[in-house]
């Protein structure tokens, strides 16, 4: 599987992320079926979250591997925090807590990237500085990142924090295109010229932030999946030819949309079969023309002005 190097960071990761929001619900012999084979394919990315399964999903992926010092070495573990029941919470004392439960459910010494999982409207970038340097010093934690955050938001985390946010995890599939629509429909009156995001897209890629593209097989925010939806001819219809064209599943060619974007983006897929993985995993070394790019944006629904 290709590797990409995840913002100033240095680590360099596979471009196919294994999303385990869904591991917690699996019994520990079924997860480490799903984790094994993720391995082999080349998926060396896990991203996980202190709400996934209230903490099971982290516990159970330590318990399936048997997680060792030797076999965590050969992974990097991601995880994100600041969303409790009902608010957002970004204070120092929360974040700390947070870090050092999924360090225990984890069974690591350190997490290789923490985030903050969504916008707190009541943050103070002081106390998230305070403690992204005491995790950084302790050696807890390696590096830093945001998760649905635009911009301005960043920015202001970066007047206090001192190390570097080198990744950005946001929504994105070939039926959730905010990040892009804008920019295309530049000086126009369409309803997509709207900026919503503040440039999000172009910002990481001056900053070098990786985008992690979650979600990529949902349209809208949380509605439900465009993959064989019958109400959503064209588009299946279109994967389905660029697919028997390369010989490939539908699915693979929806990641293979999001991948073939310049900004190499890294796709974090969250399906806990193995044999949807393994498919899904031919997306990684393929590269569309870019007229079948645009074509699949098209087929989408979206218009070129």
């Amino acid at each position: 599987m290709k590797r990409l190097k995840l913002g100033t960071s240095g680590l360099e990761a596979s471009d196919i992320a294994l999303g385990c929001m869904g591991l917690g619900q699996l019994p520990v012999s079924k997860a480490e079926m799903v984790i094994r084979n993720a391995m082999d394919l080349g998926v060396n990315f896990f991203d996980h979250a202190d709400i996934y399964a209230a903490g099971a999903s982290e516990s159970v992926f330590a318990e399936a591997l048997g997680m060792t010092p030797a076999v965590r070495e050969n992974m990097i573990i991601q995880t994100k925090a600041g969303i409790r029941k009902g608010y957002y919470d970004f204070s120092k004392e929360h974040l700390m807590r947070s870090a050092n439960d999924s360090l225990k459910r984890l069974k690591t010494d350190y997490i290789d990237i923490f985030m903050l999982h969504r916008p707190d409207m009541l943050m103070e970038p002081e106390e998230v500085a305070e403690a992204f340097h005491e995790l950084k010093t302790s050696g807890k934690v390696r590096h830093f990142g945001v998760s649905n955050h635009n911009p301005m938001q960043i920015e202001l985390l970066k007047k206090h924090v001192g190390q570097d946010l080198i990744v950005n995890q946001l929504q994105l599939s070939v039926l959730h295109t905010g990040m892009m629509d804008a920019g295309v429909q530049v000086n126009t009156r369409h309803e997509n010229s709207v900026n919503r995001d503040g440039s999000v897209l172009d910002y990481s890629r001056l900053h070098d932030m990786t985008v992690q593209a979650w979600s990529p097989f949902r349209y809208g925010q949380f509605e439900g999946f465009f993959l064989d939806n019958k109400n959503m001819p064209e588009i299946n219809a279109k994967l389905q030819e660029i697919a028997d064209r390369y010989g490939l599943s539908k699915s693979a060619i929806a990641v293979a949309w999001i991948l073939r974007h310049p900004a190499r983006i890294q796709a974090v897929v969250g399906t806990m079969t193995p044999e949807r993985l393994t498919a899904i995993s031919q997306a990684s070394g393929l590269e569309l023309t870019r007229q079948e790019w645009y074509e699949i944006y098209r087929a989408a629904g979206n218009d070129l002005p």
